[in-house]
């Protein structure tokens, strides 16, 4: 192939020569120094079940904004992030990485001997571990870090667990530092303004914007406004389940403004809007807590969420059925700006129909709500999982789950988990143990 500089100028227009540059620089393998930067926001709803959409099937559940979102999205109805607790999910979110990976592997550091709960929140043994956690996140490129480079400004709001917002590489935020997300914790629920006013700021400097919309909804407590309350209590089975499914109608009219302000702005065909749960949540009637087989859960009443991606005029619209992980968000948004993943992150591009094809398993892991070993991923291991074909299988680790045994479930025929064939189908066990096992196996790590 011939070298650009050798094109002969004096016998091409100016038009015809810089064409050819384009045209060479792509086909040796390079990035179009045109490549888009589109505008990127993450709209990551908090405890939240897949069944609890309109478009999901629910009965009675109204999100009529998130349905128009699906319906002009990529939609992948299978989608899964690969731990069932907030705080690990949202880090392998912004990295693309999974926890024993990233090392957030919990949702809070180790509590030492004869301390409860309340006292070790106010003890500096919590903030040391915090601040060990916080590092973690520190040590890894996370996704506004990335987009930085290609001159993104970023916001942060709602949960945030990792300290202040700049330590996740964010160059704007609302959260400076309490667990949960302090101040983040009133978009959503009090106000969407910070948005808007960093929409503003980004168009005025001419950047393009990433925003985290990660409101603490429907997340406990489960205070919906009055009006969405008695529109469920004589459709609920008690008035925890009611409160609970406001919630999510509550939650879907902030997504609503939110995709509106993009519209009213013209925005919309310049943004990729991105979608997923942190991790699922099934109501208990009976109290303010959620129910077995969901969050913190090896099930997919916990990992289980619809993950959507809609770019308009750049994307088709469509269902896709096929498994996907949360890991591939980060790999997906870094293709679209033109960047290329780093060499751990295990995740595919979602926009590329062949990846998601041919990936036939996709993987988890659970860990312990307060880590044992806060430098040791496999110390908190509770299960590993993966779903292909599909079958899911789950494997409990022997230190923190030594009475449970390998479960086995067929997603097509039983997608509540209710019947384990892992009995009846020890070939089904054994073929989804090696390929788990040569995924990530934490035994080898002690040999």
């Amino acid at each position: 192939m011939s070298n650009p500089q050798s094109l002969p100028t004096s016998t091409l227009d100016l038009r015809t020569f810089l064409a050819a540059i384009a045209i060479l620089f792509v086909l040796s393998g390079g990035e179009s120094p045109a490549a888009q930067q589109p505008n990127v926001v993450l709209i990551i709803s908090d405890d939240h079940a897949w069944t609890d959409y309109g478009f999901m099937g629910h009965p009675h559940i109204r999100t009529p904004h998130i349905d128009r979102l699906a319906r002009g999205s990529v939609t992948f109805t299978h989608g899964y992030v690969p731990s069932s607790l907030c705080c690990p999910s949202l880090a392998s979110i912004i990295t693309g990485l999974y926890p024993h990976q990233h090392k957030i592997t919990s949702n809070d550091p180790p509590v030492p001997a004869g301390m409860t709960g309340a006292q070790f929140h106010r003890s500096p043994e919590f903030a040391e571990g915090r601040e060990v956690m916080n590092r973690f996140l520190e040590a890894v490129p996370t996704l506004p870090r990335l987009l930085g480079e290609r001159g993104y400004v970023s916001l942060q709001t709602g949960k945030w667990w990792q300290g202040d917002f700049r330590r996740g590489g964010f160059t704007h935020g609302m959260t400076h530092g309490q667990r949960h997300g302090d101040q983040g914790l009133d978009i959503g629920r009090k106000t969407m303004q910070p948005i808007y006013d960093f929409i503003a700021g980004s168009r005025r400097e001419a950047k393009p914007f990433m925003v985290w919309y990660a409101p603490m909804m429907p997340h406990s407590p489960h205070t919906p406004p009055d009006r969405l309350l008695q529109k469920y209590k004589s459709l609920a089975p008690s008035p925890h389940v009611a409160a609970y499914w406001a919630m999510i109608e509550w939650f879907d009219e902030t997504v609503g403004a939110l995709l509106a302000h993009l519209d009213e702005q013209k925005l919309a065909e310049d943004t990729i809007v991105v979608y997923l749960a942190d991790n699922g949540w099934i109501q208990s009637p009976d109290g303010d807590r959620y129910a077995p087989k969901s969050k913190q859960s090896q099930y997919d009443g916990g990992l289980r969420t619809p993950i959507m991606v809609r770019w308009p005029g750049k994307v088709a619209p469509r269902v896709v059925e096929q498994p996907v992980l949360s890991i591939d968000i980060v790999p997906t948004l870094l293709a679209a700006v033109g960047q290329q993943p780093t060499k751990e992150m295990q995740g595919i591009n979602l926009l590329d129909d062949r990846a998601v094809t041919l990936r036939q398993t996709i993987y988890g892991e659970c860990f312990t709500h307060n880590a044992v070993d806060l430098q040791n991923p496999a110390a908190n291991l509770r299960w590993r999982w993966c779903v292909s074909g599909g079958k899911k299988l789950i494997v409990p680790d022997a230190k923190n789950e030594p009475d449970a045994t390998a479960e086995l479930y067929d997603l097509a025929a039983d997608p509540h988990e209710t019947k384990n064939v892992a009995g009846d189908q020890p070939d089904s066990v054994a073929r989804l143990r090696r390929e788990l096992d040569a995924w990530w196996n934490p035994a080898d790590l002690q040999k």
